[in-house]
């Protein structure tokens, strides 16, 4: 399977053909698969890591980005179909925490099973989201929120063209999550898994419950130290707590760094 897998809405940065499960990482509102490229050298033998491409941004730079959940998760439940021949796990960021349960929902549907775990970073349970009109707001009301939340580099914001081109994906995604009606009665089988950080301000420890009426399989939250954008910087203590969710086995396979809970 090639670097970029046989899709343009999933990158493979580092291919395991042998391993014994997938990660499949789904970016936060405006987020590329480049968010999760630097977890491949953390992961073992065991995990193959997959990474959501949205259109509009990156090499997909000249499409233009969806709006519409069904846009998002309808392509890329396709795109994983022939890939799901072992157990696979979903880990979504922010906006990308929706689209996992959405994607979760499409691929039960679809005969593949469900994940053996989602995890959920940065966001409420999609049916306990706040009511928002972010993406209808002019271009200065957008560059605040993206400010309040961090994340983005101010380099970027500073130069025109990338400025409009971070905009036009942002608007989209907001569009895309602000649009989106989840079924507040539907459940998976899975357990969830909630990661924040404790500075975030979109989401905190109670919010727990609202992801509890999404699954019969169980929640569990953990905290790491940071804001909404906690996944960089503390880039090994994610995974290393990802995977000890997983599997002993996989957490031990992986490569050393200090405990963590």
């Amino acid at each position: 399977m090639s670097r970029h897998a046989p899709s343009p809405w999933l990158r493979h940065p580092r291919p395991r053909p042998e391993a014994e499960l997938r990660l499949i990482c789904l970016p936060h509102a405006g987020g590329a698969a480049a968010a999760f490229r630097p977890w491949a050298p953390l992961l073992p033998a065991g995990v193959d890591l997959l990474c959501v491409q949205p259109p509009g941004r990156e090499d997909r730079f000249h499409e233009d980005p969806v709006e519409a959940m069904a846009d998002y998760a309808g392509p890329v439940a396709a795109a994983l179909a022939p890939l799901l021949d072992r157990p696979y796990v979903l880990f979504g960021h922010s906006m990308g925490s929706a689209v996992a349960v959405e994607l979760a929902h499409r691929l039960r549907g679809a005969g593949h099973g469900e994940p053996v775990r989602l995890f959920a970073s940065g966001r409420r349970a999609p049916h306990r989201a706040a009511p928002g009109a972010v993406h209808r707001s002019p271009d200065a009301s957008i560059l605040a929120e993206l400010d309040r939340l961090g994340g983005t580099d101010p380099e970027v914001l500073a130069e025109p063209g990338l400025r409009e081109a971070v905009l036009r994906c942002v608007r989209a995604d907001y569009r895309l999550i602000e649009t989106h009606a989840p079924d507040p009665g539907a459940r998976l089988e899975c357990p969830v898994t909630l990661f924040i950080g404790e500075d975030d301000p979109e989401v905190a420890e109670e919010d727990a419950a609202g992801w509890a009426e999404t699954t019969r399989g169980g929640v569990e939250t953990r905290v790491f130290p940071g804001d909404h954008f906690y996944l960089a910087p503390h880039r090994r203590d994610v995974v290393a707590a990802l995977l000890r969710r997983l599997d002993p086995a996989l957490a031990a396979a992986a490569a050393p760094w200090p405990s963590t809970p």
